[in-house]
């Protein structure tokens, strides 16, 4: 392919996701009649939604998590359901079971919550291993067998599962392999000043815009298309790469240092990641191709959950954000 044949569809590229991806703006604004100041959460959660990934949120309760997936299932008239683990929870809670009917003298099946396009699961640390695993299991593979027969699980599907820094006592920590299920896990910070004053406001007036579905489950799809014909540069890829590869051997990038405060680095599924949220970054961003900051942009949520630190690492107070951060300022930027 020549120069100007790549320009000229490097063009096209950027006309055709500038067009696909006004429905972004519309989006955004339909749900900021009810959220205010969670502008990162929303571009996160619209990453996992046209990524068709999931997202491990963590942050005190009453930031607006739960409001948030409800306001964007009803803007893009998706289904919604909310589980609330607790200890006591059974993976049939979670993906439903077969109820033994005494008239008809057979077993039907009832469906669990985990059936909608959009799942909220709320302080998901806090039910044992095995409903854990029901969700993850659906989380991987959209599906869910109850009994002998298996039902695929609506599209788009995503998985918003919540957790509370503060509180560990009476919790069930999510096993390393469970949480790179995630493709993101961002952290839920306190709103501005400016921004509170609003939500104050709006609550004492109960002063609130009802949500309109402002595009349709279709819209969506097609999205996720266009996301998939975003354009990647090699040195984009060999920069994605480079990052990964730092947090698995990060002496070979001149980070001695961090040899032994990392315990293990990202896996194949966080390079893949990476490069999918930074494609999803810049469509809604209305770009058609990848620059280096969408990568930077987009590696703290998708590596936070996948580097493992070190007990000496602990013991200096250092976190994976800190390590990948110091990756990212030593590897060099294309």
């Amino acid at each position: 392919m020549d120069r100007g044949t790549e320009v000229g569809d490097i063009r096209a590229i950027n006309e055709m996701v500038a067009r696909e991806s006004a429905f972004v703006d519309l989006l955004t604004a339909e749900i900021n009649k009810v959220i205010v100041g969670q502008n990162e959460m929303l571009e996160r959660l619209l990453i996992g939604l046209l990524g068709g990934g999931h997202i491990l949120l963590e942050g005190v309760p009453g930031l607006a998590k739960t409001l948030a997936i409800n306001t964007l299932s009803q803007a893009v008239q998706g289904s919604f359901n909310r589980i609330q683990f607790t200890p006591d929870l059974l993976p049939a809670d979670v993906i439903g079971t077969l109820v033994y009917n005494i008239k008809e003298n057979e077993f039907s099946i009832k469906k669990g919550p985990v059936f909608a396009n959009f799942v909220l699961a709320d302080e998901i640390n806090r039910a044992p291993a095995k409903v854990q695993s029901a969700l993850l299991e659906a989380m991987q593979e959209y599906q869910v067998t109850i009994g002998e027969e298996t039902f695929a699980l609506q599209e788009p599907f995503l998985v918003l599962a919540t957790q509370n820094p503060i509180e560990q006592e009476g919790t069930y920590p999510l096993p390393e392999a469970q949480v790179d299920r995630f493709m993101l896990k961002a952290v839920v910070s306190y709103p501005e000043w400016g921004d509170e004053v609003k939500i104050l406001r709006q609550n004492l007036n109960g002063s609130f815009n009802p949500i309109n579905p402002v595009i349709s489950l279709d819209q969506i799809e097609q999205g996720r298309c266009a996301v998939r014909q975003v354009y990647m540069d090699e040195k984009i890829e060999k920069y994605i790469l480079d990052i990964i590869f730092a947090t698995r051997n990060p002496e070979k990038y001149g980070l001695e240092r961090l040899k032994p405060l990392i315990a293990f680095g990202a896996s194949p599924r966080g390079s893949i990641n990476l490069a999918q949220s930074a494609k999803v970054y810049a469509f809604i961003k209305h770009r058609g191709y990848v620059i280096p900051e969408d990568v930077r942009t987009m590696a703290l949520d998708v590596l936070r959950h996948r580097v493992g630190i070190t007990y000496e690492a602990e013991a200096e107070n250092t976190t994976s954000e800190d390590l990948v951060n110091e990756i990212l300022n030593e590897v060099e930027v294309p």
